[in-house]
């Protein structure tokens, strides 16, 4: 790969769908669920094999969470381009926006190419990955717009789906972008072999998608361009300005992806996840005979196709099946494991009344 990879971590998310154990304070990235290191740091890890130059990372998050992320990559020993501030959460056009003109600014070489990845994801097989970031930025540097379509094992209804056209050989043009389907669609879908659940993961150039975002996006580049001219550099961090919320809050999909006629696919099957909820974790886990997966002090008794979390206490289980059980210093969580996407809804709720 040619032109230099300079990796964009989005970290701005809340993880309510893992509540009680990820707040607002402290959201899923920044947890240490699958390895000894938490999901922000492994995305950053994963990228050590990478073929090529990749640069240092440019790191967009809040102003609640700057000293969180800072000491996460000092850990690791990384010391970013930059750690972004957003003055409020704008989603994913305009942060990436922001990251494509901090890196042209810097640039003093050819055009260097984005690989935009979500900090809280969870990607089993790096070398598959890798591969397929190769070829990802291959597609990029041909003036293609390129997302991720992660190979589908289920007909699942959560994700979006994107529909894979003519191939280009190493990647296909992306043709459709589809919302998030009922389960018979999603079998059909999947039956088709055609369909790839939408990541949220991007690679193009910093000159591709600037152009793209002012064909498509004008708004958002331009309180984007004013924000980066007015940001001010504090210590570690880079606070950008207020023009920031004039910014119209919108997704990189629907923003740009959906619009282009440079969309691109790679496909990825290297057990992509992005831990939705807790019984995503539970399919990440490593379970017992019984198909429990346990972690932290935790004794399971004639419990089975369960999940069960101690962060500090012990956690006995006896006569349970299909059930998630959590605890943390001032909750402890009991539900059924089928019923892990209505965690969040149980968290909202529970907001006002808790603080979180």
């Amino acid at each position: 790969m040619a032109q230099a990879i300079i990796p964009v971590i989005l970290s701005g998310g809340s993880g309510t769908r893992l509540w009680p154990l990820s707040r607002v304070e402290q959201p899923k990235q920044f947890l240490r669920l699958v390895t000894d290191n938490s999901l922000l740091q492994d995305t950053l890890l994963r990228l050590a094999g990478c073929t090529g130059e990749v640069r240092a990372p440019i790191v967009i998050c809040n102003e609640a969470h700057r000293f969180l992320v800072a000491e996460q990559l000092r850990e690791l020993g990384v010391r970013p381009a930059a750690i972004v501030l957003e003055p409020q959460g704008r989603n994913t056009a305009p942060a990436v926006a922001v990251a494509a003109l901090l890196a042209e600014r810097a640039a003093t070489d050819s055009d260097p190419i984005l690989l935009v990845l979500p900090a809280d994801h969870v990607i089993v097989d790096t070398d598959g990955f890798l591969a397929a970031v190769e070829r990802a930025a291959q597609a990029a540097a041909a003036g293609n717009l390129v997302t991720f379509g992660v190979v589908p094992t289920r007909p699942e209804t959560g994700y979006g789906y994107l529909l894979s056209g003519i191939e280009q050989g190493a990647w296909s043009a992306l043709e459709q972008f589809v919302e998030k389907p009922d389960v018979a669609t999603a079998q059909r879908y999947l039956d088709s072999g055609r369909y790839l659940w939408n990541s949220g993961m991007f690679v193009f150039s910093v000159a591709s998608l600037l152009a793209e975002l002012d064909r498509h996006a004008p708004e958002i580049l331009t309180a984007c361009r004013r924000a980066v001219a007015s940001a001010r550099v504090d210590e570690d961090f880079t606070r950008l300005g207020k023009e920031f919320l004039d910014s119209p809050s919108d997704s990189i999909d629907y923003a740009v992806m959906e619009k282009t006629d440079r969309a691109a696919v790679v496909p990825l099957d290297a057990g992509w996840s992005d831990v939705g909820s807790w019984a995503a974790l539970h399919e990440l886990g490593d379970p017992d005979q019984h198909g429990n997966v346990v972690r932290g002090d935790v004794v399971v008794e004639d419990t089975h196709n369960s999940y069960v979390f101690s962060s500090g206490r012990s956690v006995v289980t006896l006569g349970l099946a299909g059930h998630l059980v959590v605890e943390t210093a001032d909750t402890v969580f009991v539900g059924r494991l089928d019923r892990a996407q209505d965690v969040k809804r149980v968290a909202e709720a529970l907001r006002p009344a808790k603080n979180e």
